[in-house]
C-alpha cells in the first residue's frame, strides 16, 4: 500500500473513532475507505480489519464515559454478553448473504429513525426514568444484545447509532447516557465479530493495528466532546450521521449499481 492510501486510512480511522464515540456510525467512513484504498480486498477482510481498529476505539470511549457517567449495568451487562455471541454469529454468516439483500430494509429503518428523532425533539434531551420498567429493560437487552449485535456482525455501519436510539426510545436514557451504554455494547459486538474474522483469516493485522491507534485518538476526543457539550450536541450529530448513512446506502442501492 502506498503512503497516500495509508495516510488516508489513518485519517479515516481517527474520524471514525470520533463519530463512533459521539453517536456511532464510524463504519460509514472506515469501511468505504478500506475498500477504496485497497482495491480487491475481500469484503470480509475489510469488515475484520475494521473491527480490529474499532474495538480499541469503542473500548476507549466506553472507559471514558464510564469514568464520567453512571452506567446502568442491569441493562449493559446482559446486553454486552449477548452482543459478543450474536455478533460472532453474524460475522460467521457475513460472507453468505449479499449486502444488497439488507440495504432496502436498513434504509427504511434509518429513515424511520431520522423521522422519529425529528418529530420528537425532546427525545434523549433529558432522561425519562419512568420508562425503565422491567419489560422495557428486557426488550432493550434483546434488541441491543441480539438484534443489533447480529446486524453488526453481518454488515456493521450504523450499529452505534441504532444502539443509541434504542436506549433513548426504549428505556428513556438521555443521548449522553445512551451513547455511553452503546459504547459498551459496541465493544462487545466488535469483540465477537473480531474473534470470528480472526479465526477465519479475515483480518489485516498490521494495518488494523495502525488504524487502531488513530481510532483511539479520535474516540477520546469524541467522548470528551459529547460529555462536555451534552445531549443537544449528540442529537445534532446523530441526525447528521443517520442522514449520511441514508445517502450512502441509497447511493449504493440505486446509483452505484
Amino acid at each position: 500500500m502506498d503512503a497516500v492510501s495509508l495516510s488516508t486510512l489513518l485519517v479515516a480511522a481517527a474520524m471514525a473513532g470520533w463519530v463512533d464515540a459521539v453517536v456511532g456510525g464510524g463504519g460509514l467512513l472506515l469501511l468505504p475507505a478500506l475498500l477504496v484504498a485497497a482495491p480487491g480486498l475481500p469484503v470480509a477482510t475489510a469488515l475484520g480489519t475494521n473491527k480490529l481498529a474499532a474495538i480499541f476505539g469503542t473500548t476507549t470511549a466506553a472507559a471514558t464515559y464510564a469514568r464520567r457517567t453512571k452506567l446502568d449495568w442491569r441493562v449493559v451487562g446482559p446486553a454486552a454478553g449477548l452482543a459478543v455471541l450474536s455478533a460472532g454469529v453474524g460475522a460467521a454468516l457475513a460472507g453468505a448473504v449479499p449486502a444488497s439483500a439488507y440495504r432496502p430494509v436498513v434504509l427504511v429503518v434509518l429513515v424511520a429513525v431520522a423521522a422519529f428523532v425529528l418529530l420528537r425533539p425532546r427525545l434523549g434531551v433529558v432522561a425519562v426514568p419512568a420508562r425503565r420498567t422491567p419489560v422495557r429493560v428486557a426488550v432493550a437487552i434483546g434488541v441491543a444484545g441480539v438484534g443489533i449485535a447480529l446486524y453488526d456482525g453481518l454488515i456493521g455501519p450504523g450499529t452505534g447509532t441504532f444502539l443509541v436510539v434504542a436506549f433513548t426510545a426504549l428505556i428513556g436514557a438521555d443521548f449522553v447516557h445512551g451513547s455511553a451504554m452503546a459504547k459498551v455494547i459496541n465493544a462487545g459486538t466488535n469483540l465477537g465479530a473480531l474473534v470470528v474474522f480472526g479465526v477465519t483469516g479475515h483480518v489485516w493485522w498490521l494495518l488494523g493495528a495502525g488504524m487502531a491507534v488513530c481510532n483511539v485518538a479520535g474516540a477520546v476526543l469524541g467522548a470528551r466532546m459529547a460529555l462536555r457539550r451534552g445531549s443537544g450536541f449528540v442529537r445534532v450529530v446523530l441526525l447528521v450521521v443517520v442522514l449520511a448513512l441514508v445517502a450512502k446506502l441509497g447511493h449504493d442501492q440505486w446509483v452505484a449499481r
